[in-house]
């Protein structure tokens, strides 16, 4: 109890706080190492049913609260309670949507949290998917199929927890309405498009380190189908087995010598998604297809050891620029003495289709030495590089996967071609 507040009147609710908190304090020095295995069982289960139900009266008085913060010129009792208590405002106002919710619309609900046959994160899924449910009774969801499926997922929660519960709501009229629940699934379903059309946003921030922060929100399917590019550019997936997959993948992280985490496997094959996009498949920028301009010095160009800029100013390596040439359509301007442009060259010359699987056939594989990456997940590299007019044929081509491909541009790393035919990468000394 906060011993700031004046003496009030007995309540039986106040009397009950009161309860608990000596009961609390008599307890508070105890050590439950002590305890017995059984009695740590039961008093954990004991502890979470009476965290519910205190919870449910917690609620039951912000419901009723509404003048607490009139009186202190506040918003609504969710700001009050945040402030008094110094707690975070978005969990208190969550718990006021709760509570209003329980006591004007689902009765039956908040009287099973108050039993405790409902625990809090229960009862926030089951009110939120009875909100969701349309409330015009023309598309025949009345009164009553409203009531069958409070009770429903009340019965529910005796069995599942609130992410199970949440999959079991998003199709409860299909169990208490189900000559309703097509219609009412398509306009569900409609709303969510729409809200997903509205919400969709990208941002990118440089982080000033080489690296820039993509924060995107898309429709589900959008997103849906951006992981299926993805995943075509990262290590072969077996999905109907994951127990052969995971091996598949921990074998193909070896192969590469270190562990690759799932998500850096994406991040990367994002960036080589946008390195084949076509440029000619792409809206007019400019009055062009969309390209980009790479300015680098002739002299850093044939040695691949300098810098190169971007159209934005943006710097990379000639490395960089010269690994990029072997896969994406870009312009390369090429500078003299005193920066002026000697060639604005044309899109880089790349291996066609047909070349792509003459080379496929002959490689079968990443030309790495120990890579065992397949042909269909590999990309095309001139081994005599293009800005030394290394031409693009066959003889002059060899396959790498994505990681090795970074690698061969790469001046941390020697290379060297073996007998037969493959790769090997040493670290410079």
């Amino acid at each position: 109890m906060d011993p700031s507040e004046p003496t009030l009147p007995a309540h039986p609710v106040l009397d009950c706080a009161a309860q608990i908190d000596v009961a609390l304090s008599e307890v508070a020095a105890l050590d439950p190492v002590f305890m017995t295995t059984a009695q740590k069982r039961q008093a954990l289960l004991a502890l979470h049913g009476l965290e519910s139900r205190v919870a449910a009266l917690r609620l039951r008085v912000v419901a009723a609260s509404a003048d607490v913060a009139a009186d202190e010129g506040h918003r609504d009792v969710a700001a009050w309670l945040a402030h008094r208590t110094h707690s975070d405002r978005a969990v208190a106002r969550r718990h006021q949507r709760l509570a209003t919710a329980l006591d004007q619309r689902w009765r039956a609900l908040g009287h099973a949290l108050t039993a405790g046959a409902v625990n809090l994160d229960q009862a926030h899924v089951i009110a939120r998917t009875l909100d969701d449910l349309p409330t015009d009774p023309r598309h025949g969801v009345t009164a009553q199929v409203r009531a069958d499926a409070e009770a429903h997922l009340i019965t529910l929660a005796a069995t599942w927890g609130p992410a199970e519960l949440a999959r079991l709501g998003a199709k409860v009229l299909e169990v208490v309405a189900p000559e309703v629940a097509e219609d009412a699934e398509r306009r569900r379903l409609l709303a969510e498009e729409r809200r997903a059309r509205r919400g969709t946003s990208l941002s990118v921030r440089d982080l000033g380190d080489g690296t820039a922060l993509i924060k995107a929100r898309v429709p589900v399917a959008t997103a849906q189908r951006l992981t299926t590019y993805l995943e075509a550019f990262t290590n072969p997936r077996q999905p109907a087995n994951q127990a052969a997959r995971g091996r598949q993948d921990d074998a193909s992280a070896s192969a590469l010598g270190e562990p690759v985490p799932y998500q850096v496997r994406l991040g990367k094959a994002f960036c080589s998604l946008l390195e084949v996009l076509d440029p000619r498949r792409l809206p007019l920028h400019g009055g062009d297809a969309t390209t980009v301009v790479i300015s680098i010095d002739l002299d850093d160009l044939m040695s691949g050891l300098g810098t190169a800029a971007l159209e934005s100013g943006d710097r990379i390596t000639a490395g960089e620029a010269r690994r990029l040439a072997c896969t994406a359509k870009l312009i390369p301007a090429v500078l003299g003495t005193g920066s002026h442009p000697l060639d604005l060259g044309l899109t880089a010359r790349l291996f066609s289709p047909a070349q792509r699987r003459a080379l496929a056939i002959r490689d079968k594989r990443c030309r790495a030495d120990g890579c065992s990456i397949p042909a269909a997940w590999c990309e095309a590299h001139h081994l005599m590089p293009w800005s030394l007019d290394g031409p693009t044929d066959l003889a002059n081509g060899i396959l790498l996967c994505s990681h090795h491909h970074q690698r061969i541009h790469d001046d941390r790393y020697l290379h060297s071609r073996m007998p037969d035919g493959d790769v090997r990468f040493s670290r410079r000394r």
